[in-house]
């Protein structure tokens, strides 16, 4: 009880004070409440009653509050009303109550909720019996008793006509038989309200006709005795049609309403029902006796539009169009029609041309419109006038007729330049003049008024996104003429400019198709810049793609469908791009990106598998021909995609047998090589990682160990590591391949040996010295046709390394070095006599000084 009361104080003070913001949410409390009986008395909730239903009879609030809401707020006042009611209201108060509850009711009625006016009819009716009672009690001497007696018997007879007029509005015909025979009663005392027997006469003739037929004329026929109306002679003829009355009676019937001078409007409508029961001789007959009976009206024009839209319609053409041009006549004569009657016209006209348009009947429909144009004076300026030279001219396009075409359209443009539809117009005749720059310069209008409403034009758009619809049949257009680039430039800004996606990658897939046909004919520069222009369409695909919301099955699935389409354009255009990595990188990307929003099933899995994989191998190659600032970037590029490319690869295998798939091995290659390059500690483990594997192959550590030492990688221990270990494999086969354990022994020499005298350690002389004892052991097998450079490069380093040792004095170890570059003289092919001469002497010269260089040692000793 206390948030109700709170509610209503809260309603009231609002509307008092003009407080309409967010008012309807209480209004809606309020007309959903229970409204309990207030016990005791509340005078201020009465007061409330009072204000509330002051408020919305006499206020005037605009579109604050509606007219709905205005009849809530009726429907709360009068209940809260009635819960305040006394158990012995006074006189005053039930009249307040009838007042209240009729008027209520009436509006529910007026706002087509009978439902709702039930309950307060009933309410009134109950208030109006009450109150007669108490004035039948005081006796029947008194004038003012009898007055008071008949104005409650006159308001119980309108109320019973409501609830005649809900229970007919709710198709329940007996209640609303049974109100009116008490209404019927009723007239017998009260004569003068004949307007009840007319809703008497209407129940009848709704319930059914050809049952009711004598009792709704006879009903009729009274109220028109008492009181001629052209309401009631108006439903005497839709008695008479209903019932299917012969032309005689319905004729005179029709002659009553021109006798009574009834209005024009009443007389046209009578036509209408004649024309809509089937009954065209005698409409066509009364309609020229009302043209005669009205003709020095100035409202005669809707009579005569009339008489044109009923020809038009029965097909007699040639006499509406002789009408036409009778009224084009007059109207530059002095007999011009009203404005209203002049728009009804012109709809009437375009409506006409319209349907011949449709139908490919051109020079028809230019007809109608030119008639429609007979009425403008030169030189007007009109919205409307801008649409009808638009469609004049294009019917004016369908006839081949260009440069009447023009004029229509500049004409359009003098009187309406924003229009998105003159603009359209504009760009039809440039692309058919193939006037390429004006065709642009119109779509960029376009585009640039699509940022704004637009309103519908005739026949031709209604959806919401009109100029996105406009700018597809622009390309559509353009396309017709073979006019690829301008059909590009309208599909890029529909691209850009309509908020449905589905209808974007529409355009977007149209877009590719196109750029593909000239990246098939295309080469160079010209070749990369579509690819370019084709990797901006599939980024704006990928974004649309996203913005999808997922619905209804067939939304999923359609969103499915185009994903997968631009995947597989993405994947071919990165399999053309083998000369071009960052091309190559991003399409193969893309095609990831886009994969996502299929079903995760193999072959998608799969093909995610293999986008990552060569997005990471593109982003390697483009490292190594990158200047060293751009490199970074391009290796953690590198390394993201092989973490995602991680991830697939774990749901592939848990999926299924990939023994024979080299995925892994890929993965850990190119994880190396980023890891390398960035300098990362990591790139052990990732050694590691290979190391663990089954059945590592050797030219897999051979490239790492490569990889290792690739700038800006320097990692000379983990590259011996992996030639060590490969070199040992190598050793392992059933047959070795010494050129390749050739290869990995040289390598070990290379990265070991001193380069320098601060380089020079015992413990890496002895290491060396194995790699050479390796060396000396694959030539000793190799066949004769072993390299003799390569022979000559070990001897050479190792005599080096020996010259070295003897300038820091350490005689035996250069000894020892200077002669193991002597043992390969031996292997020396060609070459042999030339070094063995040279180096002899060299040697003998090394040995006596090694001898010296001893004595002197022992003397010092």
């Amino acid at each position: 009880m206390d948030m109700f009361i709170s509610n209503v104080k809260c309603l009231t003070e609002r509307l008092l004070q003009k407080q309409l913001a967010n008012t309807d949410e209480v209004i809606e409390k309020l007309f959903c409440e229970d409204f309990p009986r207030v016990t005791p008395l509340d005078p201020q909730l009465e007061e409330s009653a009072i204000q509330l239903w002051n408020w919305a009879v006499t206020k005037r609030v605009g579109t604050a509050i509606n007219e709905h809401q205005k009849a809530k707020v009726r429907h709360v006042a009068c209940r809260l009303l009635y819960a305040c009611e006394p158990e012995n209201p006074a006189e005053g108060a039930v009249r307040k109550q009838i007042l209240m509850a009729s008027k209520t009711g009436r509006t529910w009625l007026d706002c087509k909720k009978p439902q709702l006016a039930d309950n307060f009819l009933s309410l009134a009716v109950k208030s109006l019996e009450t109150l007669y009672s108490r004035l039948t009690s005081r006796g029947h001497g008194g004038a003012d008793i009898n007055t008071s007696k008949g104005d409650v018997e006159k308001d119980l007879l309108r109320v019973l006509s409501y609830q005649a007029e809900s229970a007919l509005a709710q198709e329940n015909h007996q209640e609303a038989v049974a109100c009116m025979q008490r209404c019927k009663d009723m007239l017998l005392r009260l004569p003068k309200e004949a307007k009840v027997l007319r809703l008497l006469a209407t129940v009848y003739m709704k319930w059914d006709c050809q049952q009711f037929q004598e009792k709704a004329l006879n009903a009729v026929n009274l109220a028109n005795k008492e009181s001629v109306h052209p309401s009631g002679l108006y439903l005497k003829i839709r008695i008479l049609l209903s019932c299917g009355a012969q032309d005689d009676h319905i004729r005179a019937g029709v002659t009553e309403l021109l006798e009574l001078e009834v209005p024009l409007e009443v007389c046209l409508s009578t036509v209408k029902l004649l024309m809509a029961e089937d009954r065209e001789t005698l409409a066509f007959d009364y309609l020229k006796r009302v043209c005669q009976h009205f003709e020095s009206s100035p409202e005669l024009g809707s009579a005569l539009v009339l008489h044109i839209e009923l020809l038009l319609q029965r097909g007699k053409e040639l006499l509406g169009k002789q009408k036409i041009e009778d009224i084009i006549t007059g109207h530059y004569t002095g007999k011009q029609l009203s404005p209203q009657t002049l728009t009804c016209l012109h709809l009437l006209l375009w409506d006409k041309a319209s349907k011949n348009f449709e139908t490919k009947n051109f020079s028809e429909a230019l007809q109608w419109y030119n008639y429609s144009l007979s009425f403008y004076k030169a030189g007007q300026m009109e919205p409307n006038l801008a649409k009808l030279q638009r469609n004049r001219a294009s019917c004016l396009l369908q006839l081949q007729q260009l440069d009447k075409a023009k004029e229509a359209i500049k004409e359009a443009e003098r009187c309406d330049p924003n229009s998105i539809f003159t603009q359209f117009s504009v760009y039809k005749i440039a692309v058919l003049e193939n006037n390429v720059e004006k065709a642009a310069e119109a779509v960029k209008a376009i585009g640039a008024l699509a940022q704004g409403p637009v309103s519908s034009e005739d026949r031709l758009l209604v959806a919401e996104n009109a100029a996105s619809n406009l700018l597809s049949l622009a390309a559509q257009i353009a396309l017709e003429n073979e006019q690829q680039d301008t059909a590009m430039k309208a599909l890029e800004s529909l691209c850009e400019h309509s908020k449905d996606e589905a209808q974007v990658l529409t355009a977007l897939r149209c877009l590719v198709r196109l750029v593909l046909t000239t990246i098939e004919k295309a080469s160079g520069e010209i070749r990369h810049a579509n690819l370019d222009v084709l990797l901006s369409y599939l980024k704006m695909a990928l974004q649309k793609v996203s913005q999808l919301s997922p619905g209804p099955s067939m939304a999923v699935e359609q969103r499915t469908e185009d994903a997968n389409w631009f995947r597989k354009i993405a994947w071919n255009s990165a399999l053309q791009c083998e000369s071009s990595p960052d091309r190559m990188r991003d399409f193969f990307v893309f095609s990831y990106q886009l994969s996502q929003f299929c079903p995760p099933d193999r072959a998608v899995l799969m093909g995610q598998k293999t986008c990552l994989l060569m997005a990471a191998a593109a982003s390697l190659e483009l490292c190594r021909k990158s200047p060293h600032s751009e490199q970074t970037e391009q290796l953690t590029q590198a390394l993201e995609h092989i973490q995602i490319c991680w991830e697939v690869w774990k749901t592939l295998k848990a999926s299924g047998d990939n023994s024979k798939d080299p995925t892994n091995v890929l993965l850990l290659l190119y994880e190396f090589e980023a890891r390398a390059k960035l300098n990362d500690p990591k790139v052990e483990t990732v050694l590691e990682s290979v190391l663990e594997l089954d059945n590592v192959e050797i030219k897999v550590l051979e490239t790492m160990a490569a990889l290792a030492m690739e700038p800006p990688a320097h990692f000379p221990l983990l590259c011996k590591k992996a030639l060590r270990i490969a070199l040992s494999l190598h050793r392992k086969q059933p047959q070795a391949d010494l050129a390749r354990c050739s290869q990995c022994v040289h390598s070990l020499i290379q990265l070991s040996l001193p380069s320098g005298v601060s380089d020079v350690e015992a413990r890496v002389l002895e290491e060396v010295w194995g790699y050479y004892e390796e060396a000396l052991s694959i030539i000793t097998a190799a066949p004769e046709d072993f390299p003799e450079m390569e022979i000559l490069w070990l001897l050479t380093r190792a005599w080096n390394t020996g010259i070295l040792l003897y300038s820091l004095a350490q005689y035996p170890e250069a000894e020892r070095w200077c002669g193991l570059g002597m043992s390969f003289l031996r292997h020396l092919g060609s070459l042999q006599e030339s070094y063995q001469t040279q180096m002899s002497g060299l040697y003998s010269e090394v040995l006596d000084r090694l001898d010296k260089a001893k004595k002197n040692l022992i003397m010092e000793e």
